[in-house]
């Protein structure tokens, strides 16, 4: 394959809570034997644990503010989705050049402001989240990396918060019983909170709306809650859709019968593009044990948890509820180690071509395309974008 004449450029995240770098000085390195120019802002991967003199080894070249990677970069690597910078007052797709390209979680259907930008400065965005689930597209499935760190990480804080042992102990002093664990949703970071609570010794069952993923949850070794199920629950690529208000009620009742004998529930029912169903009232968490500890892996999304509020950790009716908040950043090395393949990945998909040229057919390309050189492509941008207006 020809290489591209394009220069790759990292600025440095913006958001304070965000310790990951879209790419690591591994990624850089393979980038760079392949013949491509990398920049990146000084201190970009400081936070996750990647000085600038990993970078410089690598073969990158070190500047010292955003504005020099914007000014000079084709193609913009990023994380967080574009914003203002408060220090500058520019929002960061105004500092991009022309015609560059960004790939980035751009959130452009909940974000007017970022589409308008998008194609008033005639830029290609490719939007991370917007990967659809094909197994050509895995490698480039950034949604399932961090669901698979956030996942991780909720069933060690529940752990940690709990009051209690997690596994099955036969001790001098008596027999402990294993903690009882009920995780609502099992898409990616579910399946992985199932893993890890199973892992750690818990009593494991799980709840989802859609009836297709029972055998995985299963083969994890916990129990699949069942109750009838509506055919149409999910999208082509395996997302899952908003619930009927009579399902949700059924749901609830389903989920509150349990919670009486829970220890820990970790809550991660998401619907792409909408506000999080609530699925646990305060009357439920009241029903639950004290000492009992939820995580809402949802909070930044609305909460799955009436009660719970991103970033904040508090007690309510003497249970312990952790509304999760940038969980990604609690492991910022391996975080950033997935992401970068992906955004690699998507990249070379996107540029396959020997010239700068793109397959807009192309399913991946065709989905994740935010805009191209300024045109919206994607259908559910159009969708959200031109229909239904702000969505922020």
């Amino acid at each position: 394959m020809k290489k591209i004449e394009q220069v790759i450029g990292v600025p440095k995240e913006i958001d304070v809570n965000c310790r990951c770098v879209p790419l690591t000085p591994q990624t850089v390195k393979s980038l760079v034997a392949e013949g491509y120019s990398l920049i990146i802002q000084t201190k970009a991967g400081e936070k996750a644990f990647y000085p600038d003199a990993f970078y410089a080894d690598a073969g990158a070249k070190i500047l010292p503010d955003a504005a020099s990677v914007y000014d000079q970069a084709d193609i913009i690597f990023k994380i967080r989705p574009p914003r203002v910078n408060e220090a500058s007052g520019k929002h960061e797709l105004e500092l991009m050049k022309e015609g560059a390209t960004i790939f980035a979680f751009l959130t452009p259907t909940q974000n007017r402001q970022i589409v308008e930008k998008l194609v008033e400065r005639k830029l290609t965005g490719f939007a991370m989240e917007l990967i659809p689930r094909l197994s050509r597209a895995q490698s480039m499935d950034a949604l399932t990396s961090l669901g698979t760190v956030m996942g991780y990480r909720a069933a060690i804080i529940a752990s940690n918060l709990l009051g209690k042992f997690c596994p099955l102990l036969m001790t001098p002093g008596g027999t402990i019983q294993p903690a009882n664990v009920l995780v609502i949703g099992a898409g990616v970071a579910g399946l992985q909170a199932i893993a890890t609570c199973k892992r750690l010794g818990a009593k494991v069952e799980a709840f989802d709306t859609r009836p297709a993923v029972k055998e995985q949850v299963e083969s994890l070794g916990a129990r699949f809650i069942e109750m009838e199920l509506p055919k149409d629950i999910e999208t082509k690529y395996g997302y899952a859709k908003e619930a009927s208000p009579e399902f949700i009620a059924k749901e609830l009742e389903v989920i509150a019968s349990r919670l009486p004998r829970t220890d820990i529930v970790i809550t991660a029912a998401l619907v792409y593009g909408r506000k999080a169903p609530c699925l646990v009232t305060a009357s439920m968490v009241k029903s639950m044990p004290p000492g009992s500890v939820l995580v809402d892996l949802a909070a930044e999304q609305g909460g799955n948890c009436e009660l719970s509020q991103p970033g904040q950790t508090k007690e309510e009716y003497g249970v312990i509820i952790y509304g999760a908040r940038d969980l990604p950043s609690q492991l910022p090395l391996h975080t950033s180690l997935l992401y970068s393949r992906n955004v690699v990945n998507a990249y070379h998909n996107l540029y396959a071509a020997e010239d700068d040229a793109v397959d807009l057919a192309d399913e991946i390309n065709a989905n994740a395309l935010a805009t191209y050189k300024g045109e919206i492509v994607s259908e559910l941008v159009k969708k959200f974008f031109l229909d239904k207006g702000d969505q922020s």
